[in-house]
């Protein structure tokens, strides 16, 4: 799959099969994170993989709306010092779900609400912060069965020449 079709057709799920991801299929993801560009080349994206089934349940309690991030086979916490750029870690975010989408896997990205939870459940060291997790893992239904993407504002709506 090319870099602009994973682009546009991926699709965040929360939907997942039983079957493990494969190490090397893994390390591709967390290599396309760790290669996500950063403001002056800082690099401070650190990841925690997560797949204990009983650390993911903790870890859910961390969210307003991650009560189903358990049924994921992996999820990747994306740290960042306390001083951080969200940008930074968005970029690298979205560099490991659209990687994940070429090699066939499902992703959706997760707030951890209460933040302190989460450092508690990840043993994150002071100073750093739960930025974003990433939940992944083989799609649990067939993506083309969902129907239409949700519609898009029209282009023109998102892109204007010199001025607004």
């Amino acid at each position: 799959m090319d870099a602009y079709r994973a682009i546009v057709t991926k699709r965040d799920t929360r939907s997942f099969t039983d079957q493990a991801v494969a190490d090397d299929e893994l390390r591709r993801v967390l290599q396309a994170g760790r290669m996500a560009g950063s403001a002056k080349n800082l690099q401070p994206c650190r990841f925690v993989v997560i797949d204990e089934p009983e650390t993911k349940q903790k870890l859910a309690e961390c969210g307003d709306f991650s009560a189903w991030i358990p049924t994921a086979p992996v999820c990747i916490a994306v740290v960042i010092p306390e001083d951080g750029r969200d940008f930074d870690a968005g970029r690298a975010a979205q560099n490991l779900m659209v990687a994940a989408h070429a090699e066939g896997l499902a992703s959706c990205p997760v707030t951890m609400h209460h933040k302190e939870c989460a450092l508690d459940v990840l043993g994150i060291p002071e100073g750093h912060r739960v930025a974003i997790v990433v939940a992944l893992g083989h799609p649990g239904e067939d993506p083309s069965s969902r129907g239409p993407a949700a519609a898009r504002l029209p282009f023109d709506d998102y892109v204007r020449r010199n001025r607004w």
